[in-house]
């Protein structure tokens, strides 16, 4: 298939201010998939993001036997009545949620179901994932890789059980278990044996969506999560917005020195894009309760930052395109991790911020970026949606800056690019 050719991005000379209501949270989504195909019940999901990582996830599942009847913005997803034997294909495309959270499921069936995707979802780190499923007891055909493609070989039963793994590299190892868990013969004992543990409010959602759904599983110990073995309540549930996602306009109107109402923003919510709170004020902006929505404001001067990223990673490329603009450096820590996304993010931050002319360095565990001129050229996305992202903030204060594969948004942002043209250029 032919690349899309690099996109123009919108260049401003005056603030943006505006206001934005994100389509629905892409973690949400998935995990309540996930949740409604193992449920007792048909589950009827209100506003799911619909893009391309959700449709990965929703094309899975009914593979796997899950039935998803979609009405405009209604999903109702039915879980499966039998299982089949049938071998099946799974294709995962670049969704950590879908490559990490449906071997557990299809586990649980009796077919050999392969799991395969994009080119740089091959080079994504599985090894815990295939280590965990047969520690389980559960067969898996990897070749030796580690990666994928491989075949989980399911059995019809997983008896559960302690399981020992390192998530470092990704919090997805945990969730993925917790998910599927009470659905174990003796449950689940899930215990972190890693130094670290990034992306905390995704676990802490999904814990949450799982007692929303009378799982008991018990938390009290660091690092330790005791699932209970039983049923998983069906649940109707209506998708909050993506708050990951409305980080981009928030950035827009603070480069710019303007503002944005991020409409229906959840009061009470685990999503890691929350933290926008308390990210915002750290640049110089400020931020205020308006009703149901939250306006952002650009301060004086757009200031660096040191920051701790660690729970937050996913936010990592478009701070960084922030700190690229700001007026004194800033050094961004915790997020090691994100060299195992969808692309090494922080060698790619690097890389294109100092194409431009900026002055960014890879630490050990994270980023330092010293505001320097930047000028034209071609900001690469490595097929990376929050890459395109950075870009395009960038591209708000450097006329003439092309971004490369800006329609990658489509993993979490139908249609962010015609969003974003519309809004900047108004």
């Amino acid at each position: 298939m032919t690349a899309p050719l690099p996109w123009l991005a919108p260049h401003r000379d005056t603030p943006f201010s505006g206001e934005v209501l994100v389509p629905g949270s892409k973690s949400l989504t998935n995990r309540v998939l996930i949740l409604a195909a193992l449920g007792d019940g048909p589950s009827v999901v209100t506003r799911p993001l619909g893009s391309r990582d959700t449709n990965l996830m929703a094309a899975a599942l009914t593979t796997l036997g899950t039935t998803i009847e979609r009405d405009g913005m209604t999903w109702t997803v039915t879980p499966p009545s039998s299982t089949s034997d049938a071998p099946a294909t799974v294709d995962c495309g670049l969704a950590g949620t879908v490559m990490r959270f449906v071997p557990l499921l299809a586990a649980l069936g009796h077919a050999p179901v392969t799991f395969d995707g994009d080119e740089h979802a091959r080079v994504r780190p599985m090894a815990t994932t295939i280590a965990t499923l047969r520690s389980l007891g559960v067969e898996v055909d990897d070749g030796g890789r580690g990666s994928l493609p491989f075949t989980v070989h399911g059995t019809g039963h997983v008896a559960g059980g302690t399981v020992e793994i390192d998530a470092s590299s990704s919090s997805q190892f945990v969730s993925a278990l917790l998910l599927v868990g009470a659905r174990f013969g003796q449950g689940l004992d899930l215990r972190h044996t890693g130094t670290t543990l990034p992306s905390m409010p995704h676990i802490e959602m999904t814990v949450a969506e799982l007692r929303r759904r009378g799982v008991r599983i018990d938390t009290d110990e660091p690092d330790r999560w005791v699932v209970h073995p039983g049923t998983i309540d069906a649940l109707d549930v209506e998708i909050e917005p993506d708050l990951s996602n409305a980080g981009v306009f928030i950035a827009g109107a603070l480069v710019t020195g303007g503002d944005v109402r991020i409409r229906n923003w959840p009061a009470d919510t685990d999503q890691a894009g929350d933290a926008w709170r308390d990210i915002v004020p750290a640049f110089g902006g400020t931020v205020r309760q308006d009703g149901d929505d939250l306006l952002f404001a650009a301060g004086p001067e757009l200031t660096g930052v040191d920051l701790d990223l660690h729970d937050v990673g996913e936010l990592t490329p478009v701070i960084a395109a922030m700190a690229a603009l700001a007026t004194t450096p800033s050094r961004l820590t915790g997020v090691a991790h994100l060299r195992g996304h969808e692309t090494d993010r922080l060698a790619a931050l690097v890389t294109e911020i100092n194409r431009l002319g900026g002055d960014a360095e890879e630490l050990e565990d994270g980023l330092l970026v010293r505001p320097r001129p930047l000028h034209a050229d071609t900001f690469r996305t490595y097929d990376d949606h929050r890459m395109a992202h950075a870009g395009v903030v960038i591209a708000l204060k450097v006329p003439d800056l092309y971004v490369e594969n800006v329609v990658t948004t489509i993993k979490t942002y139908p249609n962010f690019a015609a969003v974003w043209e519309r809004l900047m250029t108004r």
